[in-house]
C-alpha cells in the first residue's frame, strides 16, 4: 500500500516554514511516542539545519514505557540529539520540555524568544500548546490536520512559542511506515482503507502484545494466531454483523482500530529501535 495524503495546506506549511525558520531560536518537534521514527518529517531535518532541536515524545500515557525508554536512550546515544517524553496535557511536562529547551539557548532576556512547534498530524502540537498557555487556544481532536494556519501565542516567561500546521510528506514510504501512520491516526481515514490497517494491526498485537488482547478482549478463550480469526472475533461480539449473522468486516476493523487509537487495548509502541534497518 502507498498512501499519498497531502492537502494543498500543507504545502502553503512547507513554505511558510522555509521563510520563518531563521526567525526562531529552537525547535521542538514533536513526535508520537508510540512511533517515533515513523512521525519524524524528513523535512524538518532540511529546515531546522543550525537550530537547537528538542524531540519531544507525546503521547507517552498511551505508549509502552519500555519501549519510550529504550527510544529515548536511541536518541541520545546513537543519534546524539537531545529527546524527552511527555503526556502533552499534564502542564508540569509541558513545561519542563520547554525548559529545557530554553536553557539550552543562549538568551537576551531583554528580547522574547521564539520557540517553533513542528511535527506530522495528530501528535498532539496544539494540546501542547494549550497546556503551556493554560487555555484552550488551539483547536484539538483526535483526527488529522486540524490545524491550518500557523499561531503565535506569548508565554509570560517572555518567550513566544509558535503552532503550526501538520505537515506529511507526498508520497509515504516504504509500506512499513504508511501502515503505522495510518494506524496511529496520522493520516485521514479517507486515504485508507479500514481492513487494510486492522490486518496489519492484529498482526502487531498477536505477536507484541497478547496479553493484553486477551485482558481487553475477554471473549478470546484462546489468542487467534490468525489477524483474520481476531478481527472476525471482535466483530462478532461488537455486534458489527450483517443480515445472516455474517461478520461486518469493514466495522470490526472500525472498532479495533479506534480502541488501539484512544489506548483502549493498552499501552502499545507499533515500532521499536529494534525495528530501524541499519
Amino acid at each position: 500500500m502507498t498512501i499519498q495524503w497531502f492537502p494543498g495546506h500543507m504545502l502553503e506549511t512547507e513554505n511558510l516554514l522555509k521563510k520563518v525558520i531563521s526567525k526562531v531560536d529552537a525547535v521542538l518537534e514533536i513526535l508520537d511516542a508510540r512511533l517515533p521514527q515513523a512521525s519524524a518529517n524528513p523535512f524538518v531535518n532540511k529546515i531546522c539545519k543550525g537550530k537547537f532541536r528538542l524531540k519531544v515524545l507525546n503521547k507517552n500515557d498511551l505508549a509502552d514505557p519500555e519501549q519510550t525508554k529504550l527510544w529515548l536512550d536511541y536518541f541520545e546515544t546513537e543519534k546524539k540529539v537531545p529527546a524527552v517524553s511527555i503526556c502533552g496535557t499534564q502542564k508540569s511536562q509541558t513545561y519542563a520540555a520547554l525548559n529545557y529547551c530554553v536553557s539550552q539557548i543562549n538568551r537576551n532576556r531583554a528580547r522574547k524568544l521564539k520557540v517553533m512547534v513542528l511535527g506530522i498530524p495528530n501528535t498532539g502540537k496544539s494540546t501542547i500548546l494549550n497546556s503551556l498557555a493554560g487555555k484552550k487556544i488551539a483547536k484539538t481532536g483526535n483526527v488529522p490536520a486540524i490545524t491550518r494556519h500557523q499561531q503565535r501565542t506569548s508565554l509570560n516567561n517572555n518567550i513566544d512559542i509558535y503552532d503550526t500546521p501538520g505537515i506529511l510528506w507526498p508520497v509515504i514510504e516504504p509500506k512499513q511506515k504508511a501502515y503505522i501512520l495510518a494506524a496511529s491516526g496520522a493520516i485521514s481515514d479517507t486515504a485508507i482503507d479500514y481492513t487494510d490497517i486492522a490486518f496489519f494491526a492484529a498482526t502487531l498485537l498477536i505477536k507484541k502484545y497478547p496479553d493484553l488482547l486477551m485482558s481487553r478482549y475477554p471473549f478470546l478463550e484462546t489468542l487467534p494466531e490468525d489477524e483474520l480469526i481476531l478481527i472476525e472475533k471482535i466483530g462478532s461480539a461488537k455486534g458489527c454483523l450483517k443480515k445472516g449473522g455474517m461478520v461486518n468486516l469493514q466495522k470490526a476493523s472500525e472498532v479495533l482500530i479506534r480502541e488501539l487509537r484512544a489506548g483502549k487495548i493498552g499501552k502499545i509502541s507499533f515500532e521499536t529501535p529494534k525495528d530501524i534497518e541499519l
